[in-house]
């Protein structure tokens, strides 16, 4: 397994509610498919520019360990999830 880490942002107009089912979902399917290790929420955020006429997002960091198979899952589901901006998946190195 690999370690990974993943950050992406949520449209921070969207409801606390709505917010947290995101989070859920994404975390769900990292614990079922792979290792979480650590999930910070950093909350209401201004973007270093407009994403979808949006000045502030809400942003998550994940990481976690995966079959390499597994990254490309996740970004096809950060895809098809209405209400996330942006997000990024990188290989973390290890030291």
């Amino acid at each position: 397994m690999k370690k990974y880490e993943t950050i992406f942002v949520i449209n921070a107009l969207l409801e606390d509610e709505r917010i947290q089912e995101i989070i859920a979902i994404v975390k769900n399917l990292i614990e079922s498919s792979a290792q979480l290790e650590k999930l910070e929420e950093w909350g209401k955020k201004r973007l270093a520019y407009e994403v979808n006429k949006q000045k502030e997002g809400y942003y998550v960091l994940v990481h976690f360990s995966a079959e390499p198979e597994f990254p490309a899952e996740l970004e096809r589901i950060y895809k098809i999830t209405e209400g996330i901006l942006k997000y990024l998946i990188v290989k973390r190195e290890e030291k």
